[in-house]
This record gives structure tokens, C-alpha cells and sequence, in this order.
């Protein structure tokens, strides 16, 4: 492996993974005279579109830089919940004595066994992203190289030009460098690099405290590190609901991480093998020593080395390549899909989007990114899921709102797992049962959203939730309870004195 190409440690897990997703025996083919379509980035985005497209009849070229399967695979979704699950067995190990169950001994976490089981289930997981899977199996033209466009319906690879006549941009995002003085020099960590740790740090700063430095927190200070997340701002995960923060704070603490809020890193320097960190919070400066500190701020778009001003195709720096609501580029035959021009950088929106672009690009679709339906979930313990509107969202668009909310602690199932710490928040129209958005804070809310996206997309109302059969007991039954509620809010007093004197005549016919 070279050593662009090389994940650490080199062990037999990676070398599997780098075989699957860039192999370097692997020959591009000799291109045919003009491709359907052409996709640049072989992400979740890009391969999704390639294999579509492919399975609709078209012919494809996928071109790829780096490794198949993009973020998500090697440095994201994938070894990022391998490591979330290691420590919420960490936790609950701990915590075990509460459920009538005793362990003999304290609760000991082998942190590189942690990271093996990681390496070794992306390794076997990889092959659904691989090479030989995409040329052999689905029979698309796989390109291996850095891909740039010479002109409006023409890309180069590895001294290779491809023709299309039409081509998708999917070359993602990367991590945010930081402008912090000394941090580069004294070294860092990100998603691209922290899933390559073998020795676990005994202490850990995690600047920035969004969805990814909140998730990876928790996992590190879980598996034994001595954690302290950096946030500029006065609380955790700022684009939340305020209450599922609160929960999710409280959860981290009792986890036994610290946080600095309100504060500002003036500067990182090296001694003695200890990174320090001087702080300015509040008009007060401190210092921090930590092993590692793990940058979870921001993702840029990869714009780069592209020739996108050769191809006609309009980007800007930070918000990537520039789309209309059919992900069309400014250059008709081109368009977008996934982390490149998305502000909601998820896989499974790289997934809608990618099916968007194969209806938009091949068979003069009208499909647009306005009407979708997109939930997400911040993979702490308990995590946290949304879909649609923020109750300030609806107020600063002159909505009328309200909203409508059960705790976990009034529900069967959580209270006999022991996770009432959470709640259902659904926010309709005033006046009507639409539903705006919601927020779940629960162990398994990412499983439990997709119930009101579905009830969203299908423009089912929250009084309609209320008639649905929920399996008792079960978590979800809350989002149940939360719709009761909003149907008892139609029993107005007129409505109720109507039902009294209904009931009173009945009673009185009955005696008779």
C-alpha cells in the first residue's frame, strides 16, 4: 500500500479493507466513446447514482480518488457506531447492579480489542462498497484516480478522458481545519484519523461539542479516557431542542465528562509529551494537558483539483458546488448529489439525493430537494432524532405553533428498562393536527423518528397517530401517547357540555 492509501495500523483488517475499496492491482479500463453518465466520488452519494443508474441499463464510469465507499465507510458511519456500541456495553456492564444482576470484579475495557473488533467488521462490511463488486457484479467502468474536468462534457483520470452526457459531482466532504495557533504543529485528531488509534489516551479534549464531538465523547470517556469537551458556545449540540440537550448533557456528565463552556482557545504547544491548551474563558485564561485533543468542528466541501471552472460548473468555498432544487449545476449536463452541495450532511440524505439525480439527470425528472422529508439522529446515549421544523423554526416563519410533549418517564417500557430519561416533542399548526417537526430523546430514538417521517411525507395528521395500534409496551408507544394528547386538547367545553348532556338523556332514558 502506498502511503496515501494506507489506513493505520497495517494489520490484517486494513490491508483486507484497502484490497476491497482501492486495490493496487486494480487497471483502469479503456473508456467507451460516451457514457450515459459519468460519477465523480465514490461515496455513499456516488455509488448509490452509479449502481442505479447501472441497474436502470445506463452506462456508468465511477471515478474515485481515495477509497471506495467514502466517509461513511472508512471514517464515519461505519466505525463510529462499532466504537458507540463497545462503550454502551462499557456502560452498561458498569451500571448492570441496578437490573438485580452482580459481576464479580470492576468492569475492565480492552481498548485495542475495541478498535480490532471496529477494523474487522468495516473490513468484512467493506466488500458491499468494493471494487471488483462495482465492475464485476454491477458492470460499471471503475476508474481509480484523481478525476478533473476539461471541458463541459469531458473528464480526465489517470490519463484516461472520459466523454458523458451527463456526469454527477459526489466527492463529499473532509474535516475543518482549524485556525487555532500551535494546534497543527502539536497534532490533532478527526474522524479521518482517531478510528486509527490502537492505545487508548488516558486524557482527551474534544473541541467542539456538535453531533460529532458529542457522539465521540462519550464513546471515549465510556471506554476509560479522562474527557473534556471545548465549546465556544453556552451549551451542547447548539441546533437542538434546548430540553434534548439538557437530557443529553445530563447523560455525559454522569458519564464523567467536564465541559468548558463560553470558551476560546488562544493556543496549543507541546511539553513533554502532553499537548497544553490555553483557554480564554469568560475574560479568565486557563490551561488543559491532554494526550490527544480531537477536532469534531465542521466539514468542508471537497471542491478541489476538480476543474469545475472548466467545466462551467459554479461552486463557492464553503457551501460546495451550487445546486437549483433539481441538483442541477450550473452547467445543465451536470449535477450534484450527497456532502458536496448539501448543508445536511447525512448519508441517508446522500442516499435520497443520489436517487433524486438518477430520475433528474437520465429520464427528465422534476424531482426536487425541497420536498423532502429529512430526519437525523445524534448517535449519543440517549441519542437524539429530529425531523422538520424547530419550534423557533415555525415562530420565525410566522407559523402559529404548538407543540405537544410526553416524558419516557411516564411510559411502561422505558421505566422497565430503565431509560426514562428522554421525551417525544411533536409540533403541529395551531388550530390543526399537521405536523410541523419533532424532536425524540430516547436510547433508540434514530429508530423511533421514522414513524413521524412517514406520518410527514404522507401528510398524516398527529390526531390520526392517535388511531394507530402501537405494540405494548414499547418506546415508541410515547409517540402514541403525545397524539392522545393532542386529541385531548378537541374536547373543548362546549364540546364537553354537548357530550354531558348526551350522556345525562341516555341515563335518564335508561330509568325510565
Amino acid at each position: 500500500m502506498n502511503d496515501i492509501l494506507q489506513i493505520h495500523p497495517e494489520d490484517e483488517y486494513n490491508r483486507r479493507l484497502i484490497s476491497n475499496v482501492h486495490p493496487a492491482q486494480w487497471k483502469n479500463p479503456e473508456p467507451i466513446g460516451c457514457y450515459n453518465l459519468v460519477v465523480v466520488g465514490a461515496g455513499s452519494a456516488g455509488l448509490v447514482t452509479a449502481a442505479g443508474a447501472a441497474g436502470l441499463g445506463a452506462r456508468v464510469a465511477l471515478v474515485e480518488r481515495h477509497l471506495m465507499g467514502g466517509d461513511c465507510l472508512s471514517y464515519g458511519c461505519v466505525p463510529s457506531k462499532c466504537l458507540i456500541r463497545s462503550a454502551q456495553a462499557a456502560a452498561d456492564a458498569r451500571d448492570i447492579e441496578k437490573f438485580g444482576v452482580k459481576i464479580s470484579g470492576p468492569v475492565e475495557v480492552d481498548f485495542p480489542a475495541v478498535m480490532a473488533r471496529m477494523r474487522r467488521l468495516r473490513s468484512e462490511l467493506s466488500h458491499n462498497d468494493s471494487v471488483e463488486r462495482f465492475a464485476n457484479e454491477l458492470g460499471i467502468d471503475v476508474f481509480l484516480g484523481q478525476g478533473r474536468f476539461t471541458g463541459s462534457r469531458t473528464l480526465q483520470v489517470a490519463g484516461k478522458s472520459l466523454r458523458f452526457k451527463k456526469a454527477v459531482i459526489a466527492t463529499g466532504a473532509r474535516a475543518f481545519q482549524l485556525p487555532i495557533e500551535g494546534l497543527a504543529e502539536a497534532g490533532f485528531l478527526t474522524n479521518e484519523s482517531v478510528f486509527s488509534l490502537d492505545d487508548r489516551p488516558e486524557r482527551m479534549a474534544v473541541i467542539g461539542s456538535g453531533p460529532l464531538g458529542c457522539e465521540l465523547a462519550q464513546a471515549f470517556a465510556r471506554l476509560g479516557c479522562q474527557v473534556t469537551v471545548l465549546e465556544k458556545g453556552p451549551q451542547i449540540l447548539p441546533r437542538e431542542d434546548r430540553d434534548a440537550a439538557q437530557l443529553v448533557e445530563k447523560a455525559m456528565l454522569e458519564d464523567g465528562i467536564e465541559f468548558v463552556f463560553d470558551c476560546r482557545i488562544i493556543r496549543v504547544s507541546t511539553s513533554g509529551g502532553e499537548k497544553k491548551i490555553e483557554l480564554e474563558c469568560q475574560a479568565k485564561q486557563q490551561e488543559l494537558l491532554v494526550d490527544e485533543i480531537l477536532v469534531g468542528v465542521g466539514r468542508v466541501p471537497n471542491v478541489d483539483g476538480l476543474g469545475l471552472e472548466t467545466a462551467g460548473v459554479t461552486y463557492d468555498k464553503r457551501k460546495g458546488v451550487l445546486v437549483n432544487d433539481r441538483l442541477q449545476t450550473s452547467n445543465r449536463r451536470v449535477f450534484a448529489a450527497g456532502d458536496i452541495c448539501l448543508a445536511y450532511k447525512f448519508t441517508h440524505t446522500a442516499d435520497a439525493t443520489a436517487r433524486m439525480v438518477i430520475q433528474n439527470a437520465l429520464f427528465w425528472g422534476r424531482k426536487k430537494l425541497s420536498a423532502l422529508t429529512i430526519p437525523w439522529c445524534t448517535y449519543t446515549d440517549p441519542e437524539v432524532a429530529h425531523v422538520g421544523m424547530y419550534e423557533k423554526q415555525a415562530i420565525e416563519k410566522g407559523i402559529p405553533v404548538e407543540t405537544f410533549s410526553v416524558s419516557l418517564g411516564d411510559v411502561d417500557r422505558a421505566i422497565a428498562d430503565g431509560e426514562e430519561k428522554g421525551l417525544v416533542k411533536i409540533h403541529v399548526k395551531k388550530g390543526t393536527d399537521k405536523i410541523l417537526g419533532a424532536t425524540i430523546v430516547a436510547r433508540h430514538a434514530g429508530e423511533m423518528i421514522s414513524e413521524i417521517s412517514v406520518a410527514m411525507h404522507a401528510k398524516m395528521g398527529l390526531g390520526a397517530i392517535s388511531a394507530v395500534i402501537h405494540p405494548y409496551p414499547t418506546q415508541a408507544e410515547a409517540i402514541r401517547k403525545v397524539a392522545d394528547t393532542y386529541n385531548r386538547t378537541r374536547l373543548t367545553p362546549r364540546v364537553k357540555r354537548l357530550f354531558d348532556r348526551l350522556f345525562s338523556f341516555l341515563r335518564g332514558g335508561k330509568n325510565r
